[in-house]
């Protein structure tokens, strides 16, 4: 997978559409999902690298269960390769 915004961006938007609000904190954390009073939130630390960005979004991607039938082709061939990708 390539480390781009392009690809966080593509990322980022396969998970708003399961759902989740994904927010930017900074702090001492690497980044992660939860459910909070019902509502899916991600966070990922903002002052990490791109790299590790995508990672983690990848990493919650190939956690989670992603209802394929509201992604495009790309989307499930993006979420197919996080899946692939070994932690």
């Amino acid at each position: 997978m390539r480390i781009t915004r392009n690809t966080q961006e593509k990322l980022q938007t396969i998970l708003k559409d399961q759902g989740y609000s994904i927010r930017y904190e900074k702090g001492n954390f690497k980044g992660g999902y939860c459910v909070v009073q019902a509502q899916k939130m991600i966070i990922i630390n903002k002052f990490h690298p791109l790299e590790s960005k995508i990672g983690t979004l990848a990493e919650i991607i190939r956690d989670l269960e992603i209802d394929e039938s509201a992604l495009t082709p790309d989307q499930i061939k993006l979420v197919a390769q996080c899946k692939a990708e070994v932690a």
